[in-house]
């Protein structure tokens, strides 16, 4: 878990300077296409660190909730994984 949080961080960071890149391009007047290039790339740089994410989380707080003896813990965990999948489905 600790490893995919740190990566997610490292990404955060290069994603970030790819949005200042952006907002360069476009104070700069680039050519449109360029610019959704490039913002393309960080949509599919900030996917990845959701899925990241989603996998540390996965691999730590669901197994606990899911191997635990509390039922109202479970559900709210295998809720909140539904409420993101059904979130991501709407975007």
């Amino acid at each position: 878990m600790k490893e995919s949080k740190e990566d997610a961080r490292r990404r955060m960071k290069s994603i970030s300077g790819h949005g200042k890149g952006i907002e360069r391009m476009l104070e700069n007047d680039a050519y449109c296409i360029d610019v959704i290039k490039q913002v393309q790339a960080v949509e599919a740089a900030l996917s990845k660190v959701s899925s990241l994410l989603l996998e540390g989380h996965l691999h730590s707080c669901v197994i606990t909730a899911v191997r635990g003896e509390d039922l109202a813990e479970r559900e709210r965990v295998l809720g909140e994984i539904a409420d993101v999948f059904e979130t991501s489905a709407k975007i």
